[in-house]
């Protein structure tokens, strides 16, 4: 069952407030057939959907998309995913105006509250387990 998420609740997507996109993220689950609809002030914001790195840094300055509009509506992809979502105006990334999404396929065993690194600690533990039986079995055959 599809959900329609608005970005910060009543808040919307803003840096007055006193939103804590963090806590927001925390309690949500998201699937490949929900939407987020981030609704702010276009004339003082933007949304701009950006790598790992632009978010990390909060640099607006190579997004993958731009929205301008004040209510854009993102479609999450079908499969496991991780969404960066910033604000591009100065200053606004650095306090706090950004979102992390992990999109979790609907018998993934991840909690609600899992975060893009503890996705990424998940998947490399599998490949490293992986990399080591097969490491094995090579082995096994050496001999």
């Amino acid at each position: 069952m599809a959900i329609v998420y608005q970005v910060g609740d009543s808040a919307g997507w803003t840096n007055i407030g006193q939103v804590d996109y963090e806590d927001w993220v925390a309690n949500k689950n998201f699937h490949g057939s929900d939407t987020l609809v981030f609704n702010y002030n276009n004339q003082f914001h933007n949304m701009k959907q950006v790598t790992h790195q632009g978010f990390e840094s909060c640099n607006a300055t190579s997004p993958l998309v731009t929205y301008t509009n004040g209510s854009d509506t993102v479609a999450l992809g079908k499969q496991l995913d991780y969404f960066y979502f910033i604000c591009g105006y100065p200053g606004h990334c650095q306090s706090g105006q950004k979102i992390d999404i992990i999109v979790v396929l609907a018998n993934s065993n991840l909690s609600p509250a899992a975060s893009p690194s503890s996705a990424l600690s998940l998947y490399f533990s599998n490949l490293s387990w992986t990399l080591g039986v097969l490491g094995f079995c090579l082995l096994g055959f050496a001999d």
